[in-house]
């Protein structure tokens, strides 16, 4: 069984351009995001998808500094990046984690990947996501190959083939999910951002950064952010304006499992 964990990567994004390559102690966050999923304990294979397009060279050397496979494919169509990724490495299920969750924890990776793996042939979509509990910016997915190849078949509208996997998570009487709740019992995920999409959330993570970071300790945690961000609550204040914001905004009129109480928009 072979489980390739892609994180896509692009240049180009709208709000913010270039984020993935700006600075986070001291090298492009999207190293910092690699360094941060490598942390995870979980065997599988690391691949980052980026586009074809030529602004994204510095994807592609940085990888390559990393030693970390680079797979160039279709600028806006995610489903068909994923797909021709998994493809090329003839893996067996792929999890699906965005570039722009650069506090990931790895032990939620580990937690997501557990999950699905104690389930797997009976379960064909695993997430954290549906509904969400942790704080934002902890996002992963896990589609079988299989799944993943029927969605990229059939799978029509925009915005089932730029996000890469609600053409699962929307047919739910098709195809069998599961979800990762947080553990405490608690959901964050609409008061907690730490995700990047707009300058404070630069700002925010950066901040947290130049509090936790080590160069030479391990990965500090979700529960080292929280105890952060309790003792410096000036440091969540930072992105709160964003908290809660997520493209489900956008498609909430196509989306048909999504509560409007899981996104709201800016006002």
């Amino acid at each position: 069984m072979k489980t390739l964990v892609v994180v896509q990567a692009r240049t180009g994004s709208a709000r913010l351009p270039e984020k993935v390559l700006m600075p986070l102690a001291g090298e492009p966050l999207l190293r910092r995001m690699i360094e941060r999923v490598r942390g995870a304990q979980t065997p599988f294979e690391l691949a980052v998808a980026t586009t074809t397009e030529s602004a994204d060279d510095g994807i592609r050397e940085l990888c390559r500094r990393l030693d970390v496979e680079c797979f160039s494919g279709h600028p806006t169509d995610l489903l068909d990046r994923h797909y021709r990724a998994a493809v090329s490495a003839r893996a067996d299920e792929v999890v699906k984690i965005p570039s722009d969750c650069p506090l990931i924890d790895p032990a939620v990776i580990d937690r997501v990947l557990a999950f699905h793996a104690e389930r797997r042939g009976t379960l064909e979509y695993t997430s954290n996501l549906h509904p969400a509990t942790y704080p934002d910016g902890n996002d992963v997915e896990v589609v079988p190959f299989r799944v993943l190849e029927e969605a990229h078949r059939e799978a029509a509208r925009p915005f089932e083939r730029e996000h890469t996997t609600p053409f699962i998570w929307e047919r739910p009487a098709r195809y069998r999910t599961g979800n990762v709740a947080w553990e405490t019992g608690l959901n964050y995920s609409m008061t907690h951002r730490w995700t990047i999409d707009y300058p404070d959330d630069y700002a925010f993570i950066s901040k947290v950064y130049d509090e936790l970071w080590s160069p030479s300790g391990p990965p500090f945690t979700l529960g080292d952010i929280l105890r952060l961000l309790e003792s410096r609550p000036e440091i969540a204040r930072i992105n709160a304006a964003y908290a809660g914001v997520n493209w489900y905004r956008n498609h909430a009129h196509e989306l048909t499992t999504v509560s409007p109480t899981e996104y709201r928009r800016i006002a």
